[in-house]
């Protein structure tokens, strides 16, 4: 058990008989009042984020989240399969339960996945991944006096805002915190 004020972002814990994993946290201190912490939280669970509001005396669970590095092997349509390359033991994970890292995940690409006490909670991203370009618009000329960009598809069905620059067959670097164009590679 540790109490509310030693939370630090990215400390996961449980309270009341859910798990957390904290964001950001805001402590509040006045000469007449106990210290309020102000923890905002995500459920590795559902992916809801929501504020928590503590007080200084309150204790929490501390829960430690291990992280197992596997390789993915494909989408079977309802599940995405993934590999322990140690002992070739293979978990499915539901397709609905991925919806936003399955658009960064590539045929043997090695990932983490997250495990709280045998459950499997979800895969850690790297925070940047190279994908191929496998259609693009054409270029227009003309309207560039600002930063102009066009439609790109890439090798996992994930469409992003490019440069005029980048053409079919290209490789891109994505930011999987919100699946934006970084660069080429």
């Amino acid at each position: 058990m540790i109490q509310s004020t030693e939370i630090k972002p990215g400390t996961c814990f449980i309270w009341e008989g859910e798990l957390y994993q904290a964001i950001t946290v805001d402590r509040n201190k006045t000469a007449m009042a106990k210290m309020k912490v102000a923890v905002k939280v995500r459920s590795p669970r559902t992916g809801v984020v929501k504020e928590l509001g503590l007080i200084g005396s309150d204790r929490v669970e501390e829960a430690h989240i291990d992280r197992r590095e596997m390789q993915y092997l494909y989408n079977d349509g309802t599940s995405l399969v993934f590999m322990d390359t140690e002992n070739y033991e293979q978990i499915e994970i539901p397709e609905e339960r991925l919806h936003w890292e399955k658009q960064f995940l590539k045929e043997s690409q090695m990932v983490n996945i997250q495990v709280y006490d045998g459950e499997i909670l979800g895969v850690d991203l790297p925070d940047k991944v190279e994908l191929l370009v496998t259609d693009c618009e054409e270029a227009v000329k003309g309207n560039t006096a600002t930063s102009a960009s066009k439609n790109a598809t890439l090798e996992t069905g994930l469409e992003i805002k490019v440069p005029l620059f980048v053409t079919k067959g290209d490789t891109v670097i994505v930011s999987t915190a919100d699946g934006k164009y970084s660069g080429r590679a």
